[in-house]
């Protein structure tokens, strides 16, 4: 349990720094763009399924956060890469 944990919170680290340096040392692109929100997503989804353990809930609320997830996100994704 304690691995986990501690695998999870690192990860979430790595990930947050990560996009903080892609914001600050890159020029903003769409491809910058697009690896802080895949990142923003995957921390969403780590914070949702242990933190908010959402890993025990119902199935039907597990596939309606990833659902909403990717509503929210593909249209921002499709919008940045169209123009």
């Amino acid at each position: 349990m304690k691995k986990t944990l501690l695998l999870n919170y690192g990860l979430l680290i790595i990930l947050t720094v990560t996009t903080a340096f892609l914001s600050n040392y890159t020029s903003i692109t769409n491809v910058a763009v697009n690896l802080i929100l895949v990142a923003s997503a995957f921390k969403f989804i780590i914070v949702a399924f242990q933190f908010m353990e959402l890993k025990k809930a119902n199935a039907f609320w597990k596939v309606s956060v990833i659902v909403v997830l990717f509503l929210i996100i593909t249209p921002i994704l499709l919008l940045i890469n169209n123009s």
